[in-house]
């Protein structure tokens, strides 16, 4: 499974696709999309759209994930990381791709047991769980740490929805047999 993890900035989106191989956890590809901070919102918006859009056709990933909107002390923050995060759903929209989005805190928890962790925490916990060298931007490990969360999720969900289908393939097998 492949995963393209978004942290959304209008001035830095960090991104950062993770692959999972068996237990195996693989970094494709990290980075920052920084457009010119002269342009105007709607600008920055839509180069932030257009690379994201280019990503997703060059990694291919299965599913896109989003870091969900934090509230700031800051109305007009919050608003414009609003708008930075419509731009980077209709991208994944406009791409086919299956949308996922979870908050700082569990990201956070994911990958380093704490909610509450340091953004240094999550980069060096980001590092180590994807055998990377040195440091890397805080919004790219950001956005690999969303997609390390999302592959642990679906890990240990996907047991549970088996299980799940299978108890209801047995109740309705056994509800067949009851009416004959």
């Amino acid at each position: 499974m492949r995963v393209l993890g978004l942290d959304p900035g209008s001035r830095k989106t960090g991104f950062g696709v993770v692959e999972r191989d068996g237990n195996r956890l693989r970094c494709v590809t990290h980075g920052t999309i920084a457009p010119a901070a002269r342009l105007a919102l709607a600008a920055r918006l839509h180069a932030i759209a257009t690379r994201v859009g280019t990503l997703i056709e060059s990694t291919r990933p299965d599913t896109v994930v989003i870091e969900e909107a934090f509230y700031h002390e800051s109305v007009r923050s919050t608003l414009v990381l609003g708008h930075v995060r419509g731009a980077l759903l209709v991208a994944a929209v406009e791409h086919g791709v299956t949308i996922a989005e979870y908050s700082p805190r569990e990201i956070k928890l994911s990958v380093t047991g704490s909610g509450a962790a340091a953004k240094e925490q999550v980069g060096f916990m980001v590092c180590r769980l994807l055998g990377l060298a040195g440091t890397i931007p805080a919004d790219a490990s950001d956005a690999l740490a969303a997609a390390v969360c999302h592959l642990n999720r679906a890990r240990f969900s996907a047991p549970a929805r088996a299980a799940s289908a299978a108890a209801t393939r047995l109740e309705a097998l056994l509800a067949t047999r009851r009416t004959r």
